[in-house]
């Protein structure tokens, strides 16, 4: 049995069946690390002694006859979410070397539910990035061409489950960081909604933004990851109080009758044609599977880059004031206390200083009405404009991203180029729904494309339900890469 091969529904068979082991298994993803991550850098930290004693003890609880959710299946946690005993960076050297002595809520969830934690995954520095470029340690390389980018700022997450170095793992969705991932890297990716998941030891960018969310090589991997990780966290104010449904039930596959919206507004000049038919044949076979498919518009979609980069931006000026070298990480000594804190500060890469400058400039005194406050209530325009499409329909369907992976080093001197990669995830964000991409074809270099399927909120089931009865119709869905290297 070549336990790589699995996905992470046949490999919790196999464990609950005795077929394997999560020894076996865990080792089995070190391996592959090991054979693998020195040409795609998809690891920050391979936390491999933990995680084997992490396997044993699932193993014990295994014969003991326990059956948790995840009991014994090794994942990896993007290293924005605290870790007991790992490090945990943000992809900073602002916080080089800082090992928290807790977990985070989503941690505390997985490993209640059995999972191994294989390590800490590379990401864009704070999230801050689409493309993974913008870690303080190096670059992650897609897997399926390693001179094109992964996407960000997930970019760690999407690649290690795309190469088959982890059944699964976290991310954070702050504008499309989980979903534009998932397209570039062919995998599935989820945003729940905004409170599903605590954002409890989770290192803040934007608060009313950031949302945990996950990745698996299938739409089933996915959720069985969500079901374990979403619930009610009292130590979170923003945390939903609400029931947790079965979403591995709900996947019946069953979409007859499902009101499909497809917005004009998200088939754009600038698309890749590739993806747009790519896209539309995926729509086209929803319709062949019994739903009900109308255009439906959004009309404010517009205005989503600017309010975005005007809320996140002012949102991380005030969470990254933290970073001092007092409290978090290394301290550079200056002459006295300000230049210390000044020279501290200097560790930040350059995307996030940016993001500080125009962050802070934007709440300052005299501009706050005319940028932060004026961004808000379009943000409200953009929320009504969902609110008035999901009383038409149930799910909408559109492009993940306008195209597929670019290559490395293509946008990095051009940051509103970069920011235009995320062009159809963030105004979900903005929002108060859920979302997900799912993989729907491949251009003619062979780079994945996404359907990106969005809810309504807390209608997690709907979108996950219709992209399983899509995936189901696919002959390409457990293929992922294999180029020869991987």
């Amino acid at each position: 049995m070549n336990l790589t091969e699995l996905n992470l529904t046949e490999l919790r068979t196999a464990l609950r069946q005795g077929k394997t082991s999560s020894v076996a298994a865990t080792q089995a993803m070190l391996d592959r690390i090991v054979e693998q991550d020195n040409e795609i850098k998809s690891y920050l930290t391979v936390t491999d002694e933990m995680a084997l004693e992490q396997a044993a003890e699932a193993d014990k609880r295994i014969a003991n006859g326990e059956e948790s959710p995840l009991l014994g299946v090794p994942i990896a946690v993007k290293d924005i979410i605290a870790a007991k005993g790992a490090p945990t960076t943000a992809g900073s050297k602002i916080l080089e070397g800082f090992i928290p002595p807790y977990d985070a809520f989503v941690v505390e969830r997985l490993k209640e539910a059995g999972a191994v934690i294989l390590g800490k995954t590379n990401t864009d520095e704070f999230a801050m990035g689409s493309s993974t470029e913008n870690s303080g340690y190096f670059t992650t390389h897609n897997p399926w061409d390693l001179t094109r980018v992964p996407g960000g700022s997930s970019g760690g997450s999407a690649a290690a489950v795309a190469a088959k170095m982890a059944y699964a793992a976290l991310g954070t969705d702050t504008g499309g960081s989980v979903r534009q991932p998932a397209s570039f890297c062919g995998v599935v990716g989820l945003r729940p909604t905004y409170g599903r998941i605590s954002r409890w030891g989770v290192v803040a960018f934007a608060s009313s933004l950031d949302q945990v969310g996950m990745f698996g090589r299938t739409v089933a991997d996915t959720t069985a990851l969500f079901q374990a990780a979403t619930g009610y966290d009292r130590r979170d104010s923003t945390s939903l109080d609400v029931p947790v449904e079965d979403f591995e039930v709900a996947l019946t596959g069953d979409i007859k009758g499902l009101r499909v919206g497809v917005p004009a507004e998200y088939f754009i000049e600038g698309i890749e044609a590739e993806v747009e038919t790519a896209v539309r044949a995926a729509i086209a076979q929803l319709e062949k599977l019994g739903a009900e498919i109308r255009p439906i518009s959004l009309p404010h979609t517009r205005y989503a880059l600017p309010v975005y980069y005007l809320i996140a931006p002012a949102e991380a000026s005030a969470n990254l004031a933290r970073y001092d070298g007092v409290r978090y990480g290394p301290r550079v000594e200056g002459a006295d206390m300000i230049a210390s804190v000044k020279q501290t500060r200097a560790l930040f890469g350059p995307e996030v200083k940016r993001r500080i400058m125009l962050g802070t400039y934007a709440l300052s005194a005299g501009y706050y009405d005319a940028y932060y406050g004026r961004a808000l209530k379009v943000r409200t325009l953009i929320k009504n404009d969902f609110k008035a499409a999901f009383q038409q329909v149930d799910v909408i369907a559109c492009p993940t991203c306008p195209t597929t992976a670019f290559k490395i080093g293509e946008r990095a001197d051009d940051p509103l180029n970069m920011y235009l990669a995320d062009i159809f995830t963030l105004s979900l964000n903005l929002s108060a729904g859920c979302g997900l991409s799912v993989p729907c074809g491949f251009d003619s270099k062979g780079l994945p494309i996404g359907l990106q399927l969005i809810g309504d909120t807390l209608q997690e089931a709907t979108i996950l339900n219709t992209a399983y009865a899509y995936e189901q119709t696919i002959e390409r869905r457990k293929q992922l890469p294999d180029n020869g290297k991987l």
